[in-house]
């Protein structure tokens, strides 16, 4: 059995303005491609297929053109599982039609879903795949309005692992007590794993206390998704695939990639494939002598550039360097200044750029701007402006 691992599409993501679809429609041709050659049985896509719950009509368009030429490819096993980012019901519309084609698509992991899946070769069973979604909170907890902020982070740990038992014993019962591989999805943060700035808080109010080793005694492997860096976790088999686009500059640096795992008879081996960068992402630091300097030595016109500035004369030099951006006919999408006192000459004079702030950003300000002193109100409160704000990004 030979397994393709990948997740974080985020098709449909706007980038600072800027459409990821060139780029997404590349990374699609080249997973055909990929699968073909690599001879691939089975293809897990573990989470946020979408960057949001309503997504373009092109990224809809790209989705179920991938799907239709991989139902036509050596490809037999197609299983698909919902992350943070992608509406149930986006995902759960055509998802009879899909099954008909052998597309498996889980979208909340709540009874009325089967996400234990067994592989099979001809009529032999090969593996069997509990593929786990992002497991929404009324999936697995049940709110008590005298709970604390601690009784629900640790009711909704203990809510995710008993989910894994439960279906790792059903997987259990489906092998027949055949030594044949149990693989596990999942879309979640574990604890360890390293993170990008591009990641949203997966669970409003709520830290996981799940760790590589509670996911790696049950499963034979684990592919999980939401962080967008390619990383194991603690064990071999527990592993991120990452994205297959850096979707902020913090991941510029970052070779993208999708995991090959393959099982024969009893050995596993994974295999890092890395993906072809179709734009890269440039990140700039310094002066605004140095900074000139380094856009003078850009020679791919399709790259897309932030700048962190640092310089006496901001102002002045944020001009500069746009202008010389442009007349390089280069892609600017920010110039972030690093405030520095000092360098300003000016305590009570904050300079920002407008690239800079978030939802988030300005509501913290805000509260720090008034001044609350009491501390367990004001976790409350930044509590509630998230999930608010979660809310409405996911609409």
């Amino acid at each position: 059995m030979k397994i393709l691992h990948t997740s974080d599409w985020h098709l449909g993501q706007s980038f600072m303005g800027k459409s990821r679809e060139e780029e997404h429609q590349a990374f699609l041709s080249w997973l055909l491609k990929t699968i073909e050659d690599e001879k691939i049985n089975v293809l897990i896509v573990a989470g946020d297929i979408f960057d949001t719950g309503t997504p373009p009509n092109y990224a809809l368009e790209l989705y179920y053109n991938f799907l239709t030429k991989l139902s036509l490819s050596s490809c037999e096993n197609i299983i698909i599982t919902a992350g943070n980012h992608d509406s149930i019901a986006t995902l759960k519309a055509p998802k009879q039609l899909l099954q008909a084609l052998n597309i498996h698509v889980i979208t909340s992991g709540d009874e009325n879903e089967n996400e234990v899946l067994e592989i099979f070769n001809k009529d032999k069973l090969e593996g069997i795949i509990c593929a786990v979604p992002f497991l929404r909170d009324y999936v697995v907890r049940q709110s008590v309005s005298s709970q604390t902020l601690n009784d629900k982070e640790t009711s909704l740990t203990e809510g995710i692992k008993e989910h894994y038992e439960s279906v790792y014993k059903q997987a259990l019962k489906l092998s027949n007590e055949q030594d044949i591989p149990i693989i596990a999805t999942g879309h979640l943060t574990t604890v360890g794993s390293k993170t990008s700035e591009s990641e949203r808080e997966i669970y409003i109010g709520g830290t996981l206390d799940i760790d590589s080793g509670f996911l790696g005694k049950y499963f034979d492997y684990v592919a999980l998704g939401h962080l967008h860096i390619n990383q194991k976790v603690g064990s071999e088999h527990v592993r991120y695939c990452g994205s297959p686009i850096p979707l902020s500059f913090s991941e510029s640096s970052s070779q993208k990639k999708v995991n090959i795992v393959e099982f024969e008879n009893e050995n596993m081996t994974v295999t890092e494939l890395d993906i072809p960068l179709h734009r890269p992402l440039l990140v700039l630091r310094g002066n605004l002598s140095s900074i000139l300097k380094e856009l003078e030595n850009v020679l791919d016109k399709s790259t897309w550039i932030e700048v962190h500035l640092n310089d006496e004369n901001p102002f002045h030099a944020n001009q500069v360097i746009r202008d010389k951006a442009g007349e390089l006919e280069l892609i600017l999408l920010a110039v972030k200044i690093d405030r520095v006192e000092k360098i300003l000459q000016a305590e009570d004079f904050d300079v920002i750029s407008l690239d800079e702030l978030n939802p988030l950003d300005v509501f913290q300000r805000r509260i720090e701007k008034d001044a609350l002193k009491d501390e367990a109100f004001v976790k409350e409160l930044v509590v509630n402006f998230k999930q608010v704000v979660n809310e409405v990004q996911n609409t």
